[in-house]
C-alpha cells in the first residue's frame, strides 16, 4: 500500500506545526520545507517524538531552484505527495502609496510565485493518480485589505485568485484545491489557536468529491 504523504511548505511553529500534527494523526508521512535548517530540525524532532515519520527539506521558497529541489527530494524520500499545504508568507510594512515595485516583488516571490511553483510541481503526479489535495493558508487581508499592510493584502488576494483558478481547472481531475482564509491574528489559547485552524485544513481535505469547498473563511 502506497504511503500517504503531506508536504508542508513554509513550516512554522504556528499553523505549520499544527497542520503537520493533524495530518500525522491520520497516518500521513510529513515533509517539512522552510528556510531555517535549525528550526526544521526542531519541528521534525517534536513531531518524531509524537511518533510521526518526518522528513526535513531546507529551502528558501523565494528561490525557485531551491523549492524545486526540496519538493523533488521530499517525493524521493517519502513517496508521492497526496497533500500539499502551502503556508509560506512574506510581509512588507509599506502603505500602497509608498510601496516600491521591488518590495512588492520580493513579497510576491513568497506569497504567490512560490505557491504556484509548489502546486505545479505536484500536480502532474496528482493528475496521474487522479487524486490529490492542494491547500493554501489564506488571509483575511484578501477580503479586507489594510493600508499599512498593502503588500501582504495584495499577495493574499492574488493567492486567493490562484486557488480559485486551480480549483475550477482541477475539480474534474480529482484534485481538490482550497484555501483556509484566516480573518484574524493566529495565537495559541485564543479562538484563532492554530490547532483549531488546523482542523479546517483537515476538514477541506476530508470532504468527499461532490462536496468540495474552495474556501473556508475562518473567523474564530
Amino acid at each position: 500500500m502506497r504511503p500517504k504523504v503531506c508536504l508542508v511548505v513554509g513550516m512554522g511553529r504556528g499553523i505549520g506545526l499544527s497542520v503537520a500534527r493533524r495530518f500525522g494523526r491520520e497516518g500521513y508521512r510529513l515533509g517539512l520545507v522552510a528556510r531555517s535548517e535549525a528550526r526544521l530540525e526542531n519541528y521534525a524532532g517534536a513531531l518524531e517524538l509524537d511518533g510521526y515519520t518526518v522528513g526535513s527539506f531546507p529551502a528558501d521558497v523565494a528561490r525557485t531552484s531551491q523549492l524545486i529541489s526540496a519538493v523533488r527530494e521530499a517525493e524521493k524520500q517519502l513517496g508521492p505527495i497526496e497533500v500539499l499545504v502551502y503556508n509560506a508568507y512574506a510581509s512588507q510594512g509599506s502603505r500602497a502609496s509608498e510601496l516600491s515595485l521591488e518590495a512588492l516583488e520580493d513579497t510576491l516571490q513568497v506569497n504567490l510565485y512560490g505557491a504556484l511553483v509548489a502546486a505545479q510541481l505536484v500536480i502532474p503526479g496528482m493528475l496521474s493518480r487522479r487524486k490529490g489535495t492542494l491547500l493554501f493558508t489564506g488571509g483575511g487581508l484578501a477580503l479586507n485589505p489594510q493600508p499599512d499592510r498593502a503588500a501582504l493584502s495584495i499577495g493574499k488576494a492574488a493567492l486567493r485568485a490562484l486557488v480559485g483558478s486551480l480549483s475550477k481547472e482541477l475539480y474534474h481531475e480529482g484534485i481538490h484545491a482550497a484555501t483556509v482564509t484566516i480573518a484574524g491574528q493566529v495565537r495559541r489559547n485564543t479562538p484563532f489557536d492554530p490547532d483549531l485552524i488546523a482542523e479546517k485544513f483537515w476538514e477541506l481535505h476530508a470532504q468527499p468529491p461532490g462536496q468540495w469547498k474552495t474556501e473556508i473563511v475562518y473567523q474564530g
